[in-house]
């Protein structure tokens, strides 16, 4: 109906969901590094990051973000706490692994 309005998340809400998003993900990202076996040296972790950058986008829009109003300054924001908490995350458990 004409009148039916699309549920969109502003401010702080907003905020809040990409950043818990991209901390899940990249946690995500690194956990399926380790567990699929990966050595640091391995281009195929990066697949698995850029992966979970790219399945970002449609999960906010079904979130409830409007993506549409995003710059470059947030596309960068989304990559950068993605690679963030992949690497932590991979880094901790590369370097905990029993020998």
């Amino acid at each position: 109906m004409a009148t039916e309005q699309t549920r969109q998340l502003t401010g702080h809400v907003k905020s809040v969901t990409v950043t818990a998003l991209t901390a899940v993900m990249g946690v995500l990202a690194g956990l399926a590094s380790d567990v699929m076996g990966l050595a640091a040296t391995e281009n195929t972790a990066l697949g698995l990051l850029a992966g979970a950058i790219i399945v970002q986008l449609p999960v906010l829009q079904v979130a409830g973000v409007d993506i549409g109003e995003f710059s470059t300054k947030d596309y960068l924001y989304i990559a950068f706490m993605t690679f963030s908490m992949w690497f932590v995350t991979w880094s901790i458990l590369l370097t905990s692994a029993p020998a």
